[in-house]
């Protein structure tokens, strides 16, 4: 028996696994104990039923649990039985625990805890076996079950110990314990405490009282019960992982993990305090493999157990969006301005619920997003819960009720015996300390800084070699670098990334072009950071960190940063510090060319020593810095230089002590601003882009009215934008909560690289190391000083962007789609089958995971033996676009095409006219049979839902992930405008969350709701590729989907910034490879068909996405183009040569397609897949499937 889920296999890796949840509390206001608040509890526990979920196994729960305070006398009665007896109530505390199912091990642990107990001056008073009923316990969950048990210890022998002293004493006793016990199987103490006790297991929750027969006993009386019941995105049986944990239960996803581990890693020098003889007994503060929720009552029990109040460290970890709030009181701002000096917030959607036995407690994330609603009876009872209604009471009996806002807090202290509202609470907390006076007289602002000596100006003579060196193309001046300087915008694109995975690219690439953003999809959502910018925030504080146990005001004396880019005056000023507390080095991120290949290993060696030294030395800041590159420098990956960095200072317990700051010419979009701070960077120095704003500005390429200042200015600006849409994809509202956090995902980073400088990265595709990094960083040297007539003046192309003759490859390109035209328009196979060879035959041009696949051979069949090609064009869909993002002609067009072959369109997110839902007479019939559901819900009635035989639940778009539609003012017509139920010219948005979906059981609802409205639709849910798609695939499919679509990060849009295009999602072929695996793992395959989309071309592709799970394939892009799209990317500016992506009505005369060319297209494609069917010896692609 192991607690913990199934090792790393295949696409599979436990770290992405999710939980959502119900959570709540009942509380006697006045401590009077009953058993009827445990009753209440068990009631409010069932009443959440529906936030549970069940695996495939239907009388497994995925976990229910509840704490209450110890019954005395209960307990008194029952160890008399066991043959012991205990002191006075406080006197004695009671760890429950799980034991391992074999004997020896159990003799074992419990040999071990008792030694403890007796070492730590505690009486070992007697053990007690759990009663539990078999019957009530689902056989999944009765194989992975641990032995229940419950051992008393007494405090007589310690001398001058209270209550809290002794709670105390049994943290750390509990700590040693696990940590003598930390490679036994199946061992977890659950609960060890004088005051509460937790009854937790792998139940469903109306099994709770009938498994644990203690819960149905008269005497089992508490003032307080809180309870939880899981949804996780798994069905393994965690016993250990069900909740309540020792302090809290939670309801929600911290987003921000990776960084809140590392961060606490790193401080674990730093921790001393009166409170604990020896405070490494408690290390590790967070145990490793467990939940969010689990490593965050880890932290929160050790800030508690170390002095703080419950609402001290729980305003710590879950702090009120307070920057940007105008109604907050200055000592209220003070406090979270002082503590974010201590600790970052533990960000991400969150209903907490939390006590120690006296105090109980709520809170709710900075952005409300989960549900807790509360009730006050008359008669002294709280009741909290995840949704109002959960405990019936009578209105005549309710005194007050309400809802929880986003950060407040609710609590209850039953020694006073009254509620403590928000206000006073924090008021009370936030006068504990001149808070105020403490950032006035410690913080440092650049604008309280002179003016610097020497700034770096800009040397015109030099700037085209240093471009060329660090990989500038013209593509980066005039498609990305323009419109944030004109327009303070990140730059916007259509159509999909074509172009080869970084690893498999025939150019030099930059190393951020190997990670991939990842991004909240329905186990918590994306944040709206247009409309929810009040909870958004770029302000960090960089320099020495100190002992968070000790809080002082010089805890303060940091760097206060409003903005994580830096001016070269900016950063100047902070070389020039000479302050105590604030000392700057500068490290160099260069290695001679004339290395070689070693050279970049070597410097990287020497780089991480220097940092190590300057922080012993006292340095606050650390600027790393590639000023020098040149003729005989070449600069080492700036986020290579920095994530080595701060992994090493990790390692070393220094990381703590400074402040990493970026001075590179390398970083240039917001894509890679950041990953320099995901991986570890405080604020970051764009010099080169500065560098190149004066040129464009001094060469006339810029409007002349934009001076360099206002170029500088409207640059700020969009990276604030942007930043703030990549955080927000991931739902994470600060830059202090990101920093460190990881939110990345390698493609093409060999094991040794990632372990060596990127610890914690998911990689799932090996590639690169160090030496090829050196190759690549060499090669751009190498070509940058070459002199030719073509280069010595310019810049190169790229065509990373938009395809080039000389540029990068692209997988649509023009031979290959003007091919495709011929084919379709003309019914030719010859054509067909070289447009086929040109995608398929890519062994001179790898660009994406399946170009480096070969079939196995297999035992060869007669053609006539495969399924028809008129099945297998019914398992094709088209892509979801919306009559807006394309023209009613080419909309119909495909939905005609699809309707005669008994394949389905997607009608998108953009509503249908209900004219279409009719069969014309000639027995053309426009309907999409595919409904889509979009977070605009955008010409969503019960008419649209009924007329088609699926409906789609968008969460993710491959292409833009974590963002929402978005249909350009000028497309707006007045038909599309009566469609959609909106307003002609005016943009239409769709907000990135789906607000009535914040996590998997609010999807189940959406679901069973779509199913009501439209019995026969099947429900498909469309996510898209990233690293842990599969367990929430899981989570969906026990949510009640029918349908799963995997999308690809290739897939193609009408609108969408650039740096999502490149650089979020991954290819569908790591998403849906991991969907399939983790289902089978979790034995919910059956549940579900898997469907695929993002650049399928041929029945090659189709063969492949068989092979990998799935059962149903979207085309999207190729349709376009075989109804005459040319690719020109211009979708989102309404001017489409071809009449297909616009709504003028003048180009829209220029549509030339037919049904028929769709038509054409796809028996092709499947015919070639009965080919390749034959060849290998399939008769039908239900054998192919997985």
């Amino acid at each position: 028996m192991k607690f913990q889920y199934p090792e790393k296999q295949g696409l599979y890796d436990p770290q992405f696994e999710h939980d959502s949840c119900g959570v709540g509390f009942v509380v006697q206001i006045k401590n009077h104990k009953s058993h009827h608040i445990v009753q209440q509890g068990l009631r409010l526990l069932c009443n959440l039923d529906h936030r549970g979920a069940l695996g495939a196994d239907p009388e497994t729960g995925d976990g229910s649990g509840i704490m209450i305070q110890i019954p005395h006398q209960f307990f008194v009665e029952e160890c008399q039985k066991a043959g012991f007896y205990l002191p006075e109530a406080g006197e004695y505390g009671i760890a429950s625990i799980f034991l391992p199912q074999d004997p020896f091990a159990q003799r074992h642990c419990g040999a071990v805890i008792e030694s403890h107990i007796v070492e730590k001056g505690m009486d070992l008073l007697g053990w007690r076996d759990v009663p539990i009923d078999l019957d009530y316990v689902g056989k999944q969950a009765r194989s992975s079950m641990p032995a229940l048990r419950q051992l008393f210890m007494g405090r007589r022998r310690l001398e001058n110990y209270d209550q809290e002293k002794f709670e105390r004493k049994l943290y750390i006793t509990r700590k040693a314990i696990r940590t003598s016990l930390q490679d036994v199987d199946g061992f977890i103490i659950t609960s060890m405490s004088s005051r509460t006790i937790v009854y937790k297991g792998m139940l469903i929750p109306h099994q709770m009282k009938h498994f644990f027969p203690d819960l149905s006993d008269s005497r089992m009386q508490s003032a307080l019960a809180l309870v939880h019941t899981r949804f996780p995105t798994n069905t393994f049986p965690r016993w250990d992982l069900v909740q309540p944990f020792r302090n809290l239960a939670h309801n929600g996803e911290i987003n921000t993990l990776r960084g809140n581990i590392n961060r606490m890693v790193g401080r674990r020098a730093n921790l001393k305090s009166p409170l604990y003889e020896d405070i490494s007994e408690l290390l590790p503060i967070i145990i490793p493999r467990g939940s969010d929720s689990a490593c965050m009552d880890n932290v929160f029990e050790f800030l508690i157990q170390s002095g703080y109040s419950l609402a001290h460290a729980m305003m710590m970890l879950v702090p009120e969006a307070w920057e940007h709030n105008p109604d907050m009181t200055e000592e209220k701002q003070a406090f979270y301005e002082y503590h974010e000096h201590l600790m970052e917030s533990w960000d991400g959607p969150a209903s907490l619920a939390f006590t120690n036995g006296v105090q109980i407690g709520a809170i709710l994330d900075r952005n409300g997003l989960r549900p807790s609603r509360y009730v006050v009876t008359k008669d002294d009872l709280v009741i909290v819960a995840s949704e109002v209604g959960a405990v019936h009471v009578v209105p005549e009996k309710i005194k007050y009720k309400g809802r929880l806002q986003p950060g407040k807090m609710l609590l209850v202290d039953t020694e006073v015996g009254r509620i403590i509202d928000d206000k006073e609470l924090k008021a009370d907390i936030c006068s504990s300390q001149p808070y105020a006076k403490w950032l006035k007289d410690n913080v440092l602002q650049l604008s309280d800084l002179p003016k610097p000596k020497e700034v770096p100006g800009t040397d015109f003579d030099t700037l085209l070699l240093r471009q060329k060196i660090f990989g500038y193309t013209s593509e980066d001046l005039n498609l990305l670098l323009t419109p944030m300087v004109e327009n303070g915008a990140e730059a916007a694109g259509s159509m999909g990334n074509d172009t080869p995975l970084a690893v498999l690219s025939d150019s030099p690439r930059l190393l951020y072009d190997y990670f991939k953003q990842i991004f909240a999809q329905v186990s918590n959502p994306p944040i709206d950071a247009i409309r929810e910018e009040l909870v958004m925030s770029l302000t960090s504080r960089l320099g020495h960190e100190r002992n968070i146990l000790d809080p002082r005001p010089e805890h303060a004396r940091m760097l206060k940063l409003y903005h994580p880019i830096l001016s070269n005056e900016q950063l100047a000023q902070i070389k020039e510090l000479d302050k105590q507390d604030f000392y700057a080095t500068t490290l160099s991120m260069l290695f001679a060319a004339e290395a070689g290949t070693d050279g970049l290993a070597i410097a990287l060696y020497k780089l991480c020593l220097q940092a190590e030294n300057a922080v012993k030395s006292g340095s606050a800041f650390l600027v790393l810095s590639d000023r020098g590159a040149g003729k005989e420098q070449v600069p080492i990956p700036a986020l290579l230089a920095v994530s080595a960095v701060h992994h090493h200072l990790i390692l070393k317990r220094k990381r703590y002590k400074t402040g990493i700051i970026v001075e590179t010419g390398e970083a240039r979009e917001v894509a890679h601003f950041c990953l320099l701070i995901s991986y570890g960077a405080g604020a970051i120095n764009p010099y080169l882009a500065f560098e190149t704003f004066a040129q464009m500005i001094r060469k006339k390429a810029l409007p002349k009215e934009l001076t360099r200042k206002k170029a500088n200015e409207n640059y700020f600006k969009a990276i604030r934008k942007g930043m703030y849409k990549v955080f927000s994809k991931m739902g994470i509202s600060t830059i202090q909560s990101y920093r460190g956090a990881q939110i990345f995902e390698a493609i093409g980073l060999n094991e040794d690289l990632i372990q060596g400088h990127f610890s914690g990265t998911p990689s799932r595709i090996s590639g690169i190391g160090i030496e090829e990094i050196a190759q690549e960083s060499l090669l751009r040297h190498e070509t940058a000083l070459e002199e030719t007539t073509d280069t010595n003046s310019i810049l190169p192309g790229g065509g990373f962007y938009n395809w080039r003759r000389r540029g990068e490859f692209h997988q649509i390109n023009p031979v290959m789609s003007n091919t495709l035209q011929k084919a379709v328009r003309k019914k030719s196979q010859d054509a067909y089958d070289e447009y086929s060879s040109l995608v398929n035959d890519q062994k001179q041009r790898f660009s994406t995971p399946r170009s480096l696949f070969e079939f196995a051979e297999g035992t060869p069949i007669r053609l006539d033996e495969v399924e028809p090609a008129t099945e297998i064009v019914k398992r094709f869909v088209t892509g979801a676009m919306s009559f807006g993002s394309i023209s009613i002609e080419s909309h119909e067009t495909l939905a005609i095409a699809m309707n005669h072959i008994g394949a389905r369109s997607n009608s998108g997110e953009g509503g249908e006219d209900s004219g279409r839902f009719i069969k014309r007479p000639n027995g053309d019939w426009p309907v999409s049979n595919v409904k889509q559901v979009a977070s605009g819900r955008f010409g969503v009635t019960i008419h649209y839902l009924v007329n088609c035989n699926e409906l789609q639940i968008k969460v993710a778009q491959g292409a833009k992930p974590g963002e929402g539609g978005q249909l350009p003012g000028n497309k707006v017509s007045e038909e599309i405008a009566k469609v959609r139920n909106s307003t002609p010219g005016v943009t239409l948005i769709s907000p990135p969350p789906h607000h009535d979906i914040y996590s998997i059981e609010d999807l189940a609802q959406l679901i069973f709701d779509l199913k009501n409205a439209n019995p026969k639709a099947k429900i498909n849910v469309k996510l898209v590729a990233e690293a842990g798609v599969g367990t929430i695939s899981a989570g969906v499919a026990k949510a009640h989907a029918d349908i799963i679509t995997i999308a690809g990060h290739d897939g193609g849009t009408g609108a969408s910034p650039l740096t999502s295009i490149k650089h979020a999602g991954i290819p569908w072929e790591l998403g849906l490879s991991e969907a399939h695996q983790t289902l089978m793992l979790n034995h919910l395959r059956g549940r579900v068909r898997l469907q695929t989309d993002g650049q399928l071309k041929t029945g090659r592709d189709v063969a492949i996405a068989a092979f990998l799970g799935a059962e149903e394939y979207g085309f999207a892009t190729m349709p376009l183009i075989a109804i005459g799209c040319i690719m020109m990317r211009k979708c989102h500016l309404n001017t489409c040569p071809v009449g297909i992506a616009t709504q003028n009505p003048e180009l829209r005369k220029k549509f030339t397609g037919l049904p028929e060319h769709v038509i054409n297209y796809f028996f092709f494609v499947a015919e070639e897949l009965r080919k390749i069917m034959a060849e290998l010896g399939f008769q039908t692609v239900d054998e192919m499937i997985g």
